[in-house]
């Protein structure tokens, strides 16, 4: 049985002022959480007996003391979905890093994305296409948050998430940049890239006037109908699709 600190501790990290107190975050999901156990990143796990005997011994890096059986009531308790899954891990927030080598490699640059579902989605299209690494800028959501990381189907194990100012980043990047606009040069035009950074921007206002001048295409994908814009997931998921294979 959870202790009531067990479940106060658990239930501030749905709260990004916590997470960064603690240097943790909480990641839910079956699936999620065997990725993030086989790749060696949980502190402590959560899970209904039937899972944990489903799953069969667990990986070395995690010991039976970290492992906690609750029941789906107290999975309830501690969740933030509105229908929890059977397993919930914590893990350590990593270190701030600073981008890692943008040459010879493509990476992903985004500006001010808001919405978590969509943060934790690029970050899975990443993982996908072999990218690396997500550059964030300082005003994106935390990727970090319940939402993003459940969006994120265990990718955040394998894609490196780093945060930066992005103007600044392109000025010292050394690489092209591809800023996705509505108003650009048809990704149809271009052969397939094998080294660069691919610009997406604010859900509803796109990339900024700073990021754009210093961007060295302006790419779109070109409407067929009448829907005024993409979602900046599905749109990162195109261009990708386009300019990497």
């Amino acid at each position: 049985m959870l202790s009531k600190a067990q479940i106060k501790h658990i239930q501030s990290l749905q709260h990004k002022k916590y997470r960064q107190k603690y240097r943790q975050y909480m990641a839910e999901g079956d699936k999620i959480v065997q990725e993030l156990l086989q790749a060696g990143l949980v502190q402590q796990v959560y899970a209904t007996a039937d899972w944990l005997e489903e799953q069969g011994p667990l990986p070395a890096t995690i010991t039976a003391a970290q492992v906690h059986v609750v029941t789906p009531q107290e999975l309830r308790q501690l969740s933030a979905l509105t229908t929890p899954n059977r397993a919930m891990a914590l893990l350590p927030v990593p270190p701030a890093k600073e981008p890692g080598d943008l040459g010879g490699t493509i990476s992903l640059a985004l500006e001010t994305i808001q919405d978590p579902g969509n943060l934790g989605t690029i970050i899975r299209i990443a993982d996908w296409f072999g990218i690396p690494q997500v550059i964030c800028s300082p005003d994106c959501v935390d990727a970090y948050n319940p939402k993003t990381i459940q969006a994120t189907m265990g990718s955040i194990a394998r894609v490196r998430v780093t945060e930066c100012d992005i103007s600044t980043l392109l000025q010292q990047a050394g690489v092209p940049a591809y800023a996705a606009t509505l108003h650009g040069r048809s990704i149809a035009e271009f052969s397939t890239i094998q080294e660069g950074i691919i610009l997406i921007g604010n859900e509803s206002r796109g990339l900024s006037t700073a990021v754009l001048e210093r961007s060295a295409h302006r790419i779109t994908i070109p409407r067929l109908g009448s829907a005024e814009s993409l979602n900046a997931a599905v749109a990162t998921g195109i261009i990708c699709s386009k300019l990497l294979i």
